[in-house]
């Protein structure tokens, strides 16, 4: 235990100082780290049964194994979803690809990517030939819910072709209200943007009295808006057995794109590219193992964190740490790096500096030694007594000196240099 007392004693006075200068040094750099991410994202979906919703609380799942809580925030679709992000309500949203605003607000949110394909489907009582759009003049037609992204393309499309509701009457009819509507008879057609796994979409493909409609001039719409992708659902697709369906039909699609608002932590948009490359990553009818998430067919600006997941991946740290590891360290690294350049100088000076106080304590003695041997002619008993006396003393103090024993060497050199003049004292007697 005295020893340890000693040891610190020792280096306290020079270890001391540096350790004050680095503590200041963190205090002073903490005033610029980044804040932590916050632990609680709020995302606007559609209706509870749609894809938006259930790939949503996929998401809510993966975060909340980080001890991220997810709020999922339902909604009527895309275009209310816009809305809620424009405002600051969500954090995020899911967009159908084609849905923009003009609105200032809009320049302050970014993409982190195309999700999947999302087909539009028209589909009609049999008998009727709807192969283009046109055909629907005179129809009751269901058009999507209001605020939805499928009623915001379909005004597209119909707008493209000359239609509005003078040439047709549109119904704003969610999709369980559309369906219900044609097997019943009270509409003549429902557009559905959905994926061909829905329950809704293959109910309906299985109903002998509801066909659905082949865009002919699919490639001329996708030309036109470079949001929109032609896809081709073979025919049997659906039902080999049944031969459903019955031909080959051309599809247009949009793609789901995940926006959020750009001051959205950066941290958590990295995050964030990582759940939904593992959700969207898989493969379907329309779409390659991999192809998705990607950049294209973006409507809003490619947000930059996500652009860098694009072309590098994860971030080195997030790919073997925990997220909350991964963050605290990418935010310390602005206090690292600098202290970095402070201590490595500051720890090439201070052992030196150690070394020089250690021998100062044994060298300063020597001076007293060099006086004792060289001013003393030692010409008489009483100043030979009294020489004999000074080293006494001298070795006497020297036996209090503590060194550490890597320098005990350097103070028996001064006790023998102390008996070496003392021998030469007794040799003068």
């Amino acid at each position: 235990m005295k020893k340890n007392k000693r040891n610190w004693k020792e280096v306290l006075p020079i270890y001391g100082p540096l350790v004050l200068l680095v503590v200041l040094g963190f205090v002073w750099a903490f005033q610029y780290i980044k804040p932590a991410p916050p632990d609680h994202l709020t995302i606007a979906t559609g209706e509870t049964g749609g894809a938006y919703y259930a790939f949503a609380q996929k998401y809510q799942a993966l975060l909340q194994k980080q001890g991220i809580t997810l709020e999922i925030i339902p909604t009527k679709g895309s275009v209310e979803n816009l809305e809620l992000l424009q405002q600051g309500k969500v954090d995020m949203a899911f967009i159908q690809g084609g849905v923009v605003s003009q609105s200032p607000q809009s320049a302050q949110l970014q993409g982190l990517g195309s999700l999947y394909y999302e087909p539009l489907w028209l589909f009609h009582q049999q008998g009727k030939k709807l192969g283009r759009i046109p055909g629907l003049r005179g129809l009751k037609i269901g058009i999507g819910p209001d605020g939805s992204g499928t009623q915001s393309l379909v005004k597209l499309l119909l707008h493209d072709n000359a239609l509005d509701e003078s040439s047709a009457q549109l119904l704003s009819l969610s999709s369980v209200e559309a369906a219900q509507g044609l097997r019943s008879g009270n509409i003549d057609a429902a557009f559905f943007v959905a994926s061909p796994k829905s329950k809704l979409v293959s109910s309906l493909l299985h109903d002998p009295a509801i066909q659905p409609a082949s865009f002919e001039r699919a490639e001329a719409y996708a030309r036109r808006h470079d949001f929109l992708t032609v896809l081709n659902l073979p025919e049997g697709a659906e039902d080999l057995a049944g031969n459903i369906p019955t031909q080959n039909i051309k599809l247009l699609a949009t793609t789901s794109n995940l926006v959020v608002h750009e001051n959205l932590h950066p941290g958590l948009v990295s995050f964030m590219m990582q759940i939904v490359s593992k959700v969207h990553s898989p493969s379907g009818w329309f779409s390659a193992e991999g192809e998705f998430p990607n950049p294209k067919h973006m409507s809003f600006p490619l947000n930059e964190q996500a652009a860098r997941f694009y072309k590098n991946g994860p971030p080195f740290l997030q790919r073997y740490l925990p997220f909350w590891a991964a963050s605290l360290m990418d935010r310390m690294k602005i206090m690292i790096l600098p202290l970095l350049g402070l201590l490595l100088p500051l720890f090439k000076v201070v052992p030196p500096l150690y070394r020089w106080r250690m021998r100062a304590r044994i060298y300063r003695w020597y001076e007293q030694l060099e006086e004792v041997d060289k001013d003393s002619t030692w010409e008489s008993e009483e100043e030979i007594a009294a020489s004999l006396d000074m080293l006494d003393k001298l070795e006497k103090e020297v036996r209090d000196i503590k060194v550490p024993l890597s320098f005990s060497y350097q103070l028996y050199h001064l006790r023998l240099h102390i008996d070496f003049v003392r021998g030469k004292i007794e040799q003068a007697r």
